[in-house]
């Protein structure tokens, strides 16, 4: 019962996107602005193809580089600052339009848990998000299928898990925040603020000794991410990043709980 719920919360939010505007301004920017950075990372000034291009001019007097990896890590790190800037938009209207529509309070005094819903609706929002992944999937297929050396397409998947892992945390901590306004602009303003501090508390922990400072570090999303563009798989990046996202979803049940006793 409860996983035809999620299943029933998620197919409704899944398709809802694919009815918005806002979605298709999101898909658009995410699209034009990913692919800006993608040909300028390739073939700009500083792009991958310019420095292959210097270096053979050189003969090879510069010292060798794994010029694939370089870049999959300078692409990877522009998409982890655009999802920050992007993703508000996204995560706003998840609860705030239901207030401001009236139909949050349905959600609330349905029979359907709390938890169910905000579980539902953060699978949707993620897989919406990750369709519009694949054309820069394509993008990077098309690339390193046809690099020399051959370049082991099995080292995407760690950047793509990590992007994932933290469009999940940002998402969920989004969630939260629209379920506290029925102002979508406030939800994007405030969840952005959030997530500007938790990118930054690395830079921040480096600044303050001791515990305090490695405390801050650790839950740094900056700091977890770039250990999936190094090729790090490290398990406490993983749980750091879930816990995020689990945190949202507990946030927001209660937040809808609290919501519920207020209609009693």
């Amino acid at each position: 019962m409860i996983l035809n719920n999620i299943v029933a919360i998620f197919r409704r939010e899944l398709q809802s996107y694919f009815f918005s505007p806002l979605a298709y301004i999101f898909a658009a920017l995410l699209w034009l602005l990913g692919g800006i950075f993608f040909l300028t990372l390739l073939i700009g000034p500083q792009g991958i193809i310019t420095f292959v291009a210097t270096q053979e001019q050189m003969g090879g007097e510069l010292p060798p580089v794994d010029v694939a990896s370089e870049f999959l890590r300078a692409f990877f790190g522009v998409l982890g600052v655009l999802v920050l800037f992007l993703l508000p938009l996204l995560s706003m209207g998840l609860y705030a339009e239901e207030r401001k529509q009236g139909t949050l309070e349905l959600l609330a005094t349905s029979p359907i848990t709390n938890w169910a819903v905000a579980v539902g609706k953060l699978l949707g929002v993620l897989t919406f998000f990750s369709v519009l992944l694949l054309p820069m999937i394509i993008w990077e297929l098309i690339i390193f299928t046809g690099a020399e050396p051959a370049f082991p397409l099995g080292l995407l998947l760690l950047p793509h898990l990590g992007l994932l892992l933290l469009v999940a945390a940002i998402l969920s901590l989004g969630m939260f925040i629209s379920s506290l306004t029925e102002s979508s602009l406030v939800a994007a303003v405030l969840t952005f603020c959030l997530v500007l501090l938790l990118w930054l508390l690395d830079l921040l922990g480096d600044r303050l000794p001791g515990v305090l400072g490695a405390g801050l570090k650790h839950l740094s999303l900056l700091r977890h991410y770039n250990y999936f563009l190094a090729g790090i798989l490290d398990s406490s990046s993983v749980v750091l990043l879930l816990s995020y996202s689990v945190l949202g979803v507990v946030l927001t049940a209660q937040s809808i709980e609290a919501l519920r006793w207020t209609r009693r």
